[in-house]
């Protein structure tokens, strides 16, 4: 009885490394997509502004560890933020005191047309379904800005801006193909430092 008992508990052991191995050790193409929250920061404003949009990464995976992904976002409504910059900036004097070295004080929004990047990532198994995971590359980033001055002049500003981008994340296995992830990256851009957090479904071909 006892070595059936043995083999019993050999075959289960087995089972349940190759079910871990089923998860884990995936490679090839996949593909994650979902909503995407940005606080983007630009020079000049008070505080990050809260942006909603959607999000695509698809990648590579070449082992259980290392894998190479891109990220497109875009945008699908603005953000309102309070605005201070010197009037010199805009060229523009906007109360009509003959200089242009007053602090126009203005509110507007600020809306991402589309943010793209290319990192590398690196996977840490932590069960058999769920995965942690780092990465690192680089992004650029595009969005337009409204701004409405106490003078009523109404300022229309598109700005890009590319910089380096790191951060982390946790994938969770549903079966062999469709996975849950979520993530957060930060965004060092010269001019916008943006915070970015992505959940969404993923499937892995």
């Amino acid at each position: 009885m006892f070595k059936y008992i043995l083999i019993a508990s050999a075959a289960t052991g087995l089972a349940a490394t190759a079910n871990a191995q089923s998860y884990d050790n995936d490679t090839g193409l996949y593909l994650d997509g979902g909503y995407q929250y940005l606080d983007i920061k630009p020079d000049g404003a008070d505080s990050g502004v809260d942006t909603n949009g959607i999000a695509a990464r698809l990648g590579y995976k070449f082992n259980n560890v290392f894998s190479l992904e891109g990220e497109l976002a875009s945008g699908i409504d603005d953000g309102e933020f309070d605005y201070n910059v010197d009037e010199d900036e805009f060229n523009l004097d906007d109360n009509d005191d003959g200089d242009f070295e007053d602090v126009i004080g203005a509110s507007g929004d600020i809306g991402l047309n589309y943010l793209v990047g290319l990192y590398g990532r690196a996977d840490l198994p932590v069960t058999e379904r769920m995965n942690l995971f780092a990465r690192a590359g680089y992004a650029y980033i595009d969005v337009d800005a409204s701004v409405n001055t106490p003078g009523g002049t109404a300022i229309n500003i598109e700005d890009s801006a590319d910089g380096p981008a790191i951060g982390a994340g946790m994938t969770y296995d549903l079966n062999d193909n469709w996975e849950l992830r979520g993530d957060y990256t930060y965004y060092s851009f010269d001019s916008t430092d943006t915070n970015g957090v992505m959940l969404g479904l993923g499937y892995k071909f």
